[in-house]
C-alpha cells in the first residue's frame, strides 16, 4: 500500500474535457457532434485513438463506472458518475468522495493515509484514458515521439486553459502505437498547488487492455522509472478489478456526504 500511495500523493489528475480549437490537423470525415462535443475540433490522430478504444460516442452512452483496486490488505471500490463527475471511493475503514459541490472524507479512526482532495477522483482519470482527454478546456499539439525499446510512439501534447481543473499548469503527453492507434504511454507533470510549469515528466505504461461494453479500457497500468524522456525499469503494476459500466446513474443520494464525514478543503 505504501508504494502506491507514494506514487499517488505526488500526482494530481484533475482533468476536465475539450472545447478549445486544435493546433494540429482536424478531420471533417466523422460525425459533426457527439453529445455537445464537436469531433472536427479534435486532431485527427486523437480521433483515431478514441476510435481504437471504442469511440467517444460509445463512451458517452455510459453513465456509471465502477472498479476495485487492491492495496495491500485494503480493497477500494471506486464509483464515478461520468456526466456529473461525482464520485465515491469506499473501503472497509474509510470512504471519500465528491458530492458535486464538496470533497468529503469519512474516516473516524484516521485509517486513510493520503490527500483526499487529490485522491477522490485521481484513479478515475488514470483509468478513463484516453476518453478524459476529450473534456472541455483542453489544447492539443503534436508531441515529440517517445522512443521505447527501439520503437517510436507518436504523441499528442495536452495542456489546459487557465482555470481548468485543479492544476491548469499541468502538461500531459499521450503516446500511441502508430499501427493500431491504441494508447501506449502517458506522460504527465505535477503542478498541484503551484502556479509554475514543471519539466519533470513522469511516465505510465498502458499495455494491458480489456474490452468492457465495447470500450477498450485499462486492465493494468505500470509506472516506470525514467530520466528525462528515457524510460527505465518498470515498477509493480496496478491492476483494476471488477470493472463495470452502466448506462444508468446511481440514485441521487449515493454520492451524498455521509453524516459523519468531514469536508476536505483544497489548498
Amino acid at each position: 500500500m505504501t508504494r502506491y500511495y507514494s506514487v499517488i500523493i505526488i500526482v494530481v489528475f484533475l482533468i476536465s474535457c475539450k472545447e478549445a480549437p486544435s493546433k494540429t490537423a482536424k478531420s471533417n470525415d466523422l460525425p459533426i457532434e457527439v453529445e455537445g462535443v464537436i469531433l472536427s475540433e479534435f486532431p485527427t490522430d486523437f480521433i483515431s485513438v478514441l476510435e481504437a478504444h471504442g469511440s467517444l460516442k460509445a463512451w458517452k452512452k455510459q453513465r456509471t463506472l465502477t472498479f476495485e483496486i487492491e492495496k495491500g490488505e485494503i480493497t477500494e471500490t471506486h464509483t464515478i458518475d461520468l456526466k456529473t463527475r461525482q464520485d465515491v471511493v469506499a473501503a472497509d475503514k474509510f470512504s471519500l468522495g465528491f458530492d458535486g459541490k464538496e470533497i468529503w472524507l469519512e474516516d473516524e479512526n484516521n485509517d486513510y493515509k493520503g490527500n483526499a482532495a487529490v485522491y477522490h477522483n485521481l484513479m478515475f482519470y488514470f483509468y478513463a484514458m484516453p476518453f478524459v482527454f476529450a473534456d472541455p478546456g483542453i489544447n492539443y499539439e503534436v508531441a515529440e515521439p517517445l522512443l521505447y525499446e527501439g520503437k517510436e510512439y507518436p504523441g499528442i501534447h495536452i495542456s489546459y486553459d487557465d482555470g481548468v481543473g485543479a492544476s491548469s499548469k499541468d502538461d500531459y503527453y499521450l503516446h500511441y502505437d502508430p499501427e493500431t492507434f491504441k494508447m501506449k504511454w502517458l506522460g504527465y507533470t505535477f503542478t498541484y498547488g503551484s502556479n509554475e510549469k514543471s519539466k519533470d515528466v513522469k511516465w505510465i505504461h498502458y499495455n494491458d487492455w480489456v474490452e468492457i461494453e465495447g470500450l477498450l479500457l485499462p486492465k493494468t497500468i505500470t509506472w516506470h522509472d525514467y530520466e528525462d524522456r528515457t524510460i527505465k525499469g518498470a515498477r509493480d503494476p496496478l491492476t483494476f478489478h471488477k470493472i463495470g459500466l452502466a448506462e444508468s446513474p446511481k440514485i441521487p443520494t449515493f454520492y451524498e456526504k455521509p453524516e459523519n464525514a468531514k469536508v476536505v478543503l483544497k489548498p
